[in-house]
């Protein structure tokens, strides 16, 4: 298995809270990957750690074989952070045309209107200012710059938050058609029906450990649950 993202003895501390205690995981090339956990169990902390935004007590990360030290690990890359708030000094248009800038891709008409369908963002978007958005028309416009990089690897915390019904749905549907394509994904998500029809496995973060690495019918199975609601909860110790 080609690993796109190798975890090896993280540990992250925050004055005297141990956050991340020793995390091991392995996410293969092609591979969707959802990250579960309650709120303030160090979900964030661990992307963040993954993408060298944060220094980290011990442990090794790689993505793609290259250590996440290294600035062009992440060249392979596309990330879309919780609560996303683009530039509010910039129009749509041109907060696109940046992104696009960074990642080395043409920002073309037929694929910039593809991609904003998939996100159900208004084409009148890309001429307004970004700060008369609101918070569910900015994840949407996050969405689109993820998607139009083309990268190999995305890498999204909370991304379906904030969106309406008929968004959801449509960029769930783009989610799965980019996962059946071979790209690799890591996502957080507090939303476990989301976690089902789109993962191939599941990481269970609880009190610094992942609790729980597998597929999600794997995880049904090993608590004896119908629902990966109720194994969840039996894992973290929830009930």
């Amino acid at each position: 298995m080609v690993c796109a993202i190798s975890v090896d003895g993280l540990r992250k501390h925050f004055d005297s809270a141990e956050v991340l205690r020793g995390i091991d995981c392995k996410i293969g090339a092609g591979e969707s990957f959802g990250l579960v956990g309650a709120n303030g169990v160090g979900k964030t902390t661990l992307l963040k750690s993954i993408l060298d935004y944060i220094a980290t007590d011990a442990g090794e990360i790689r993505i793609f074989g290259v250590s996440s030290r290294q600035p062009q690990a992440r060249s392979r890359l596309a990330f879309l952070p919780e609560q996303f708030v683009p530039p509010y000094f910039l129009r749509g248009r041109d907060f696109l045309t940046y992104i696009a800038r960074l990642h080395g891709v043409s920002l073309e008409a037929e694929r910039l209107a593809q991609v904003f369908d998939i996100v159900q963002l208004g084409g009148g978007a890309m001429e307004r200012s970004v700060r008369e958005f609101s918070k569910g028309m900015a994840q949407k416009l996050g969405l689109a710059a993820t998607f139009l990089s083309g990268k190999e690897l995305l890498i999204m915390d909370e991304p379906l938050s904030g969106l309406d019904p008929a968004a959801r749905a449509s960029i769930k549907r783009h989610l799965m058609s980019l996962r059946d394509g071979g790209t690799t994904m890591l996502f957080t998500t507090h939303l476990l029906d989301d976690v089902e029809a789109l993962c191939d496995r599941i990481g269970i973060l609880n009190e610094g450990v992942l609790g729980y690495v597998g597929t999600p019918q794997a995880c049904k199975a090993q608590y004896g649950c119908d629902s990966l609601e109720d194994a969840y909860l039996q894992c973290v110790g929830a009930r």
